[in-house]
C-alpha cells in the first residue's frame, strides 16, 4: 500500500454507476486517492445517459471505456466498492470490501440516472473525508 489510498468501483458493465462514482471521486479527490473502476461483465461503451447527467455536473465521462475487472486491480487497491449490483470481488487479507446499493442506470433516461449521480456523489464525499480529509473539491 502506498501513502495515497487506491479506490476500485466495481459494477458489472462498469459503464454507469461505477463510471460515475470513479468521476466523481477523480474530481473531487484530486490526486489525493487513486482511482479505479472495472466491471465482470463489461459494456461495450459508457451509458450516454450517465455521460449526459455528468456532463451537467461539468464532468466528461465521454471518453472513458469500459474495463474488466481483474486481480491485478484488487490487489492494487486499498478499498473495493460494489456497486449493489452483487458483483463478487476476489477477496485478499488486508483489503476492505463495501457495497453500495444503487440503482442500475441500464436502460433509464437522464432523469433517471441524475438522482442515482446525486447519491454516488454523497458517498464519494463521505469516503474521501474517511480516507483524504482536508481534500477539499
Amino acid at each position: 500500500m502506498s501513502d495515497k489510498p487506491s479506490v476500485l468501483f466495481v459494477c458489472v458493465h462498469n459503464a454507469g454507476r461505477s463510471q460515475m462514482a470513479a468521476a466523481w471521486l477523480t474530481q473531487l479527490a484530486g490526486d489525493r486517492v487513486e482511482v479505479r473502476s472495472a466491471g465482470s461483465a463489461p459494456g461495450d461503451a459508457v451509458n450516454p445517459a450517465a455521460v449526459e447527467a455528468m456532463a451537467e455536473v461539468g464532468i466528461d465521462i465521454s471518453a472513458e471505456v469500459p474495463k474488466i475487472l481483474t486481480v491485478d486491480a484488487v490487489k492494487e487497491s486499498d478499498v473495493c466498492i460494489t456497486m449493489g449490483c452483487g458483483d463478487t470481488c476476489p477477496v485478499f487479507p488486508g483489503k476492505r470490501y463495501l457495497d453500495w446499493t444503487l440503482d442500475d442506470p441500464a436502460g433509464q433516461g437522464v432523469e433517471a440516472v441524475r438522482p442515482i449521480r446525486d447519491e454516488i456523489r454523497k458517498r464519494v464525499e463521505a469516503l474521501i473525508a474517511e480516507l483524504a480529509p482536508g481534500t477539499t473539491g
